[in-house]
């Protein structure tokens, strides 16, 4: 509010007009803004998967920019609005309801399942689209919520995958399997036995922790007692470390099994430089093969030259995610969730990743598979598989 307007003095008609028109332009401004939220834990023990996803949210947001993207005709600017959620539930619940009153037109996020799924349901009531870039749980999409997505292959897919692999190349047949007590673990290793069972391997030991522990040397008493081919472990790659080297420690020299949650050169720093070469093997959910890596290779190589980082795991799926979303505002003329998601759940975009489109669930169709070995500390290829 204009000073003369304090004192009773009569405004002069000049600032009145410049005034009005600062207030007309600000409007005009804020109607062609198009809020996208991303959520992850930025902070926390795995904060650098986190932070992958943020940047590439950031970076898609970016190139959107630069193009000069337009919506019916108007050219619209993308801003980021990015919160932590620390990987907890409750907080992120609390920052989903934020970003619902915020009014975000969409969200990229969250970051793992023990955290999307009860977010969705927020996004859902609020009537957000939402697209997680990285969270596998199948309960996500299985609640019956249109306004839930994902750019990756959910755990069926990813367990089924790591259990033929397990029981036919590397000949496994007795595994003892543990896991985080998360929706992310529970839900793999759930997938990883079923599949496991059904090539003709064994599960001779079951055991769980929680993804603060740090103490590992009661389950791996055990499990080593059974005698084991191979340890599964559902979870994420801040417990998997540690374990590992407690495993080294106590003489149990067996392989390690995991997801994408353990999917990382993280991994080997975690268990303090006691992996071996060939000792964990992972698998990625997503990948690309034959004429698509060009492609994935001129965005990694673009991801670390604005960021000065290499890519962890799910940073593509986190710029697909963005950029399928605002194909489908561009597509609908409208950036307003009720309006354009119709067209995101028949999204038919040629992403970095590959083909995106998605089933009646909100899953991504045809979704791929990466498993890698470690040498060196270092992920390390072996094949791109469905």
């Amino acid at each position: 509010m204009s000073a003369c307007l304090h004192t009773g003095e009569p405004m002069n008609k000049n600032i009145l007009a410049a005034s009005v028109l600062a207030a007309t332009a600000g409007l005009a401004s804020g109607q062609d803004i198009v809020k996208i939220g991303h959520v992850a834990g930025i902070t926390g023990p795995v904060a650098y998967f986190g932070k992958d996803t943020e940047n590439a949210t950031r970076m898609a947001i970016e190139h959107l920019n630069a193009r000069g993207t337009t919506i019916a005709g108007r050219k619209v600017t993308f801003q980021l609005v990015a919160e932590d959620d620390a990987g907890d539930p409750k907080q992120a619940t609390s920052v989903a309801q934020k970003l619902v009153d915020a009014k975000v037109n969409g969200v990229i996020g969250h970051q793992t399942s023990g955290t999307t799924i009860p977010a969705s349901k927020i996004y859902h009531t609020g009537g957000i689209p939402q697209i997680s870039p990285s969270s596998t749980s199948p309960k996500y999409t299985q609640q019956g919520f249109n306004t839930a997505f994902r750019t990756i292959a959910n755990d069926v897919q990813l367990g089924q995958a790591l259990g033929r692999y397990a029981t036919g190349a590397m000949k496994v047949r007795r595994v003892a399997v543990v896991d985080d007590r998360t929706a992310y673990g529970q839900g793999l290793v759930m997938e990883f036995s079923r599949s496991l069972q059904q090539q003709g391997g064994t599960i001779v030991a079951r055991e769980f922790t929680n993804d603060k522990a740090t103490d590992f040397s009661a389950i791996v008493t055990r499990i080593r007692a059974t005698k084991p081919d191979m340890v599964f472990f559902g979870g994420l790659s801040a417990t998997a470390g540690p374990m590992l080297r407690q495993m080294k420690q106590l003489g149990m020299n067996v392989r390690m099994m995991g997801g994408d949650g353990i999917c990382s050169d993280e991994i080997f720093k975690l268990s303090g430089g006691t992996m071996v070469d060939g000792q964990v093997v992972c698998a990625e959910a997503g990948g690309v093969r034959g004429e698509g890596k060009a492609g994935m290779d001129q965005f990694r190589a673009d991801y670390k030259k604005r960021f000065g980082i290499d890519v962890q795991i799910n940073a593509p799926y986190a710029y697909d995610a963005t950029m399928v979303m605002a194909d489908a505002m561009v597509k609908a003329g409208s950036a307003v969730p009720a309006k354009y998601l119709p067209f995101l759940a028949k999204a038919n975009y040629k992403g970095v990743t590959g083909p995106v489109a998605f089933d009646a669930r909100g899953d991504v169709r045809d979704g791929t598979i990466t498993l890698y070995g470690f040498k060196g500390g270092k992920r390390s290829l072996i094949t791109v598989t469905k």
